[in-house]
């Protein structure tokens, strides 16, 4: 049998090619969830090792379909892929060898019959009919929704998805027992006249594909990557010496948030290293209890009253451990701590880097700041009336010397001096000019006194 790829199997006519506005409308629904990074893009040899795909529908779906056609996808493509019936539109999210390894991660077989295949790279007519069916979703929610209160029915639709043709549509509901929904399917159909199919879902699965931002201000967990739920148990928060509140230890879907689980192994293994929190300690200033653990630093604060935090005592674990030794042979130390447990004085914020001050602009260091103040006092001098301005013979603030003898303005001190100098030689000069001025203007009234 002839493999040989057809000729200008990938090169789309202009005419036939989706515009920007419609690729846009399918990868904002399809794409950014659940990504795997491919780590083989850059082999050649690894897009070639199999036929499968992997195609990601709206919000966290995803399927596997077979490239029979061996159309040269890449990540990002629009494809339609067989449906049932019809046809839908996906966006490729994965190819080549990792599709393998995701394939058995989720327990797909290749041998599987129902494996369904590729048809061709998305038309812009297939992405109008996708565009339209996807604008009919959330009306269509609202009134599924109405019509299973109007049934008596104790579910929950939390989502409508249209497959790519609009010839079916898929229903997610929650529901917490079971349920029987012949009825609403028939009403379903007779109201929307597409094929229905319902599909129960949990309220992680919800949340997955609603999305959101979460309390760390990072994307949901489970509509980023992860794609298998486990259960929480609250053991997992006192594990970590969580409070157990129920407002923050429950995520948006209402149940104990993913994340608990995620270092709670950790935590285990560093309690097996310290000393039972139920044994108490005795000294001769009297019982101890067990307050707090810090696991990682391996430090247990004790209280002297089981009710209350009083008296408390923070020691290493191998204190713990030495004491609990000495009660069991009988004997009670003087004290608990010892003078190696003593907290470390905690040290305020230092420059260590060499950086300037963070309030460095603030207007009252700026007016505190002595360059700024002495071009003001300059100005002020210079301004001043020689009556008012103090000899320098006197101590002004700006002239007295700091410790040490030395004065923090010496050069706008010379100067203030200097000044004042040239300004009293220039008044005695001028006083001397208009003496004489005046005895030459006596002697021309009066010639003969001089005589």
């Amino acid at each position: 049998m002839d493999n040989k790829q057809p000729e200008n199997i990938n090169n789309i006519p202009a005419s036939e090619q989706p515009t920007a506005d419609l690729t846009s409308a399918v990868t904002s629904q399809c794409g950014g969830k659940l990504g795997c990074y491919d780590w083989l893009a850059d082999i050649p040899e690894s897009h070639d090792d199999t036929e499968m795909v992997e195609v990601q529908f709206k919000n966290t779906r995803k399927g596997y379909y077979k490239n029979s056609v061996h159309l040269r996808l890449e990540k990002g493509d629009i494809v339609a892929v067989e449906g049932n019936p019809g046809h839908d539109i996906g966006v490729v999210t994965l190819t080549g060898r990792l599709v393998l390894l995701q394939m058995k991660k989720n327990g797909v077989r290749l041998d599987n019959p129902d494996l369904k295949r590729v048809y061709r790279k998305a038309k812009p007519n297939d992405l109008e009919k996708y565009k339209e069916a996807k604008a009919r979703e959330h009306s269509t929610m609202l009134r599924a929704r109405k019509i299973a209160e109007d049934l008596h029915l104790n579910m929950k639709i939390g989502d409508v998805e249209y497959q790519g043709d609009g010839n079916k549509a898929i229903f997610y509901y929650i529901a917490d027992d079971r349920v029987d929904f012949r009825q609403l399917i028939k009403v379903l159909a007779e109201v929307f006249r597409v094929r229905i199919e319902m599909k129960q879902i949990g309220a992680r699965q919800e949340a997955g594909r609603i999305g959101g931002i979460g309390p760390c201000g990072r994307q949901l967990c489970c509509s980023s990557w992860m794609t298998n739920f486990v259960s929480v148990a609250t053991s997992a928060a006192r594990y970590q010496d969580i409070s157990l509140n129920p407002q923050k230890l429950a995520g948006q879907c209402a149940k104990l948030k993913c994340c608990l689980n995620f270092e709670v192994d950790a935590y285990v293994e560093g309690q097996k290293r310290l000393p039972s929190r139920e044994i108490p300690l005795e000294t001769l200033e009297g019982t101890f209890y067990h307050f707090k653990t810090d696991i990682f630093k391996r430090q247990l604060t004790y209280s002297s009253s089981k009710e209350v935090a009083a008296n408390l005592v923070t020691v290493d674990a191998s204190r713990v451990f030495e004491v609990i030794a000495l009660n069991k042979r009988g004997v009670k130390p003087d004290t608990l701590a010892v003078a190696g447990d003593a907290e470390p004085v905690r040290k305020e914020f230092e420059d260590v880097v060499g950086q300037d001050s963070l309030t460095r602009f603030d207007k009252k260091n700026r007016q505190n700041n002595g360059g700024g103040g002495n071009n003001r006092k300059k100005k002020r001098q210079r301004n001043e009336p020689m009556n008012d301005r103090p000899m320098p013979s006197q101590p002004t603030p700006d002239t007295q010397s700091v410790a040490g003898g030395a004065s923090p303005d010496n050069g706008n001190q010379r100067n203030n001096h200097r000044r004042f100098d040239n300004r009293r030689n220039n008044n005695h000069r001028g006083n001397r000019r208009n003496f004489r001025n005046g005895d030459n203007a006596q002697n021309k009234q009066n010639p003969g006194n001089g005589e």
